[in-house]
C-alpha cells in the first residue's frame, strides 16, 4: 500500500511512519520539508497520486479555540479536497477522547475536524485516543514558570504514542470503519502525579502546583469527560514504564 502520513514528523507521526514501513508499505510523510504546506494545500496533489490511504496525525501547539479551528479546518478541508481529486479511497484521522463532549480550546479544532471528515465524501475512519504519556512533558514545557509548574486538576489515561500509531496503521490497512473503539492507556492517573514523576525522572527541580481550570474545558478535565468509556480498547505500556525509559536514557 501507499500510505500518506499528514503530520509525519510529529510525535505520533514519526511512529506511524516507522510502523507502516515495518509493515512493508510505501510511506510518504507530508511536511514543508517535502514541499507540502497542509495549511494552504500547496504540493498536496502530487504526493497523493496513487495513494491507498491518508493518515492524518497533524497537530498544532495552541490552546485557543479559534486558532485550533482555523488550523484543523484548513488542513482537513485541503486534505479531503486533494484526496477527492486523486481518488484516495480511505481517510484515517486521529482525534481525542472527549472532543465531541468538550469542544473547547484545542479540542474545538478536533471537533471540527471530526465533523468535516464524517460529513465528507471520502470513506473514513476516526480513532479517538486519550492523552499520550508525553502529555506530562508538554505540561512542563508549556506551563512552567520559573521553579513552578502549573498543572490542571484532571485525571488522565495516558497511552503510548507507539501503540496509537500501531492501531492507526492497522485501521489504515483495513476497510473504512467510521468510529472504531476508542484507544486508552491501561490505567487512570492524576496529572499532578504524572508531572511529578516526569520532573523527578528528568532532574527538573521545583514545585508542581495543581489548579482547577475555569470554564467548560476545566470542568471536562475534572469530571471524567476526557476519559474513555467501558468499550474502549486499552494499550499495554504503563506511564511508569515510559518514565523508566526516560530515566534509563539519561
Amino acid at each position: 500500500m501507499k500510505i500518506v502520513v499528514a503530520g509525519g514528523s510529529g510525535m505520533v507521526g514519526r511512529h506511524v511512519v516507522a510502523v507502516a514501513q515495518e509493515h512493508g508499505h510505501r510511506v510518504v510523510a507530508l511536511s514543508r520539508a517535502t514541499g507540502v504546506d497542509l495549511a494552504t494545500g500547496a504540493g498536496l496533489a502530487q504526493q497523493l497520486e496513487a495513494a491507498d490511504v491518508v493518515i492524518d496525525v497533524t497537530s498544532t501547539a495552541t490552546q485557543s479555540a479559534q486558532q485550533s479551528r482555523q488550523f484543523f479546518g484548513a488542513v482537513t478541508r485541503n486534505l479531503l479536497e486533494a484526496e477527492g481529486a486523486a481518488g484516495v479511497p480511505h481517510h484515517v484521522a486521529l482525534s481525542i477522547v472527549g472532543s465531541d463532549l468538550a469542544p473547547f480550546g484545542y479540542y474545538a479544532g478536533k471537533a471540527l475536524q471530526e465533523e468535516l471528515v464524517s460529513t465528507g465524501r471520502i470513506p473514513w475512519t476516526i480513532l479517538r485516543a486519550t492523552q499520550f504519556h508525553e502529555f506530562a512533558q508538554q505540561m512542563v514545557e508549556r506551563f512552567r514558570f520559573g521553579p513552578v509548574t502549573m498543572v490542571p486538576t484532571m485525571t488522565s489515561q495516558p497511552v503510548a504514542a507507539r501503540e496509537v500509531a500501531e492501531r492507526l496503521v492497522e485501521l489504515a490497512e483495513g476497510e473504512p470503519q467510521g468510529r472504531p473503539a476508542d484507544l486508552a492507556g491501561p490505567e487512570e492517573l492524576r496529572m499532578t502525579a504524572m508531572v511529578k514523576a516526569y520532573t523527578a525522572a528528568t532532574g527538573i527541580r521545583g514545585l508542581v502546583v495543581q489548579i482547577p481550570l475555569p470554564g467548560g474545558f476545566g470542568k471536562a478535565m475534572r469530571d471524567g469527560t476526557t476519559l474513555a468509556g467501558l468499550d474502549a480498547q486499552h494499550g499495554v505500556q504503563t506511564f511508569a514504564q515510559w518514565i523508566d525509559g526516560l530515566s534509563a536514557a539519561r
